[in-house]
Order: C-alpha cells, then structure tokens, then sequence
C-alpha cells in the first residue's frame, strides 16, 4: 500500500542546539530551553497556549536517516540491535519527533518551552495539549 502524505510544517525551533551528536537524546537529560516559531498563519492556533501547559511538540527529523530499521539504543554497541519502533532513534522511516515539554513564557508567535532536545532549524508539525498533569 504505497500512499503517501503530505505534512506541512507550522514552524520550526530556535535551540542552542546546533549539533545533532552533541543534543541530548531526551528532554530530561540536560536539553535546553528552546524557542518554537509558528508561521504567521498559526496566529489563531497559537493564542492560548499559556505559561505552565504540557505539550507535546511533533517535529520532522529532517537529519534523519530515513532508511534505518535497526539501532542499538542509545549508541551502545553492547545493547542488541532493536527495530527502530521499539526506540526513540531519530532515524527511522517517517522521522517524527515526540517532545513533552512547558511553556515557559509566549511572546506572539514564539513560545519558550524547557527541555526542548531538537537541534535548532527543526520544523514543528503539530503541538497538542498533555491530558494528563502528572509529569
């Protein structure tokens, strides 16, 4: 079944993170804060988000390798090789990115959220609020 998608970005992420080997492989794990910069046709979609949300962040991986099937989790040759969909590998076949991250403060069309791990110039493709408050 060879369909195909199309999925526009609505903005992209203004990080510190220039370097994909030296980003955090988790938000957790020291990642930044970190801006999102929606497309000015975001504007009405981007309104209420509020300082203090959980969100998750969908971004397009553009560096991955989109051919990878297989890693070993977290570069460590001494873990078995294991499907890329049972991992957080940023190489896979259809590269999203899932980020749960706060909003630290909105500024228009950019919001500033912490522990953002996406390297600087990734396209954003969706944000979608965190129903469950437990972190």
């Amino acid at each position: 079944m060879a369909t195909s998608y199309e999925i526009r970005p609505i903005g992209h992420v203004v990080s510190p993170l220039a370097d994909r080997a030296a980003a955090p492989r988790q938000g957790n794990e020291g990642a930044p804060e970190a801006w999102l910069v929606f497309d000015p046709e975001m504007a009405v979609g981007v309104a209420d988000l509020t300082v203090g949300a959980d969100i998750f962040v969908l971004t397009w991986l553009h560096l991955a390798d989109r051919e990878v099937l297989a890693v070993h989790p977290q570069d460590d040759l001494s873990i078995p090789l294991t499907g890329v969909f049972s991992t957080r590998s940023p190489d896979r076949p259809n590269p999203v990115g899932l980020h749960r991250v706060r909003v630290v403060a909105t500024d228009g069309l950019r919001v500033l959220v912490k522990e953002l791990e996406a390297i600087d110039g990734t396209p954003i493709v969706d944000v979608k609020p965190v129903l469950d408050p437990s972190r």
